[in-house]
């Protein structure tokens, strides 16, 4: 496959994760799939994900702790069998209510015209915050309780 073609599969892969089509997002990864995020305390999706059933498992992680505000891919750029896209999110975690934000780049690689990494880079410092219950919250609560 060349630029253009591994640029539209990372296209179509986002277009399913938006239309949460996990059938057709799953059709474009190779069975071997490596799926990393940032290790980062308190994020039930950090870490790293293998194979179909990770990434599946990631997935639903994600949708059960998360509110998908805002997700956009803005720039793609390839080279090789590498596709990075450079995007923004703005997500609400469901536990406590607060938001993260953040610009992202994503990393991609593509053999065989199936993606067979993915990594995200992202800043940490804003997930974890969201993901996190602030000493004031616990304050509150155990004052009020």
């Amino acid at each position: 496959m060349g630029a253009q073609a591994d640029t539209r599969l990372v296209q179509q892969v986002y277009e399913s994760f938006r239309a949460r089509d996990v059938t057709s997002l799953m059709n474009a990864l190779g069975p071997g799939i490596e799926w990393q995020l940032p290790e980062m305390e308190n994020v039930p999706f950090a870490g790293t994900w293998r194979g179909h059933d990770g990434v599946g498992r990631f997935l639903q992680i994600l949708t059960e702790t998360q509110e998908i505000l805002e997700f956009r891919p803005d720039q793609f750029v390839a080279q090789g069998n590498t596709v990075i896209v450079l995007g923004h999110f703005l997500m609400r975690v469901k536990a406590t209510g607060r938001n993260s934000h953040s610009d992202w780049a994503h990393v991609w690689t593509i053999e065989g015209g199936k993606v067979t990494h993915f990594r995200e880079y992202v800043d940490t410092a804003a997930v974890i915050g969201a993901h996190s219950v602030s000493p004031s919250l616990v304050e509150a609560a155990l004052r009020s309780g």
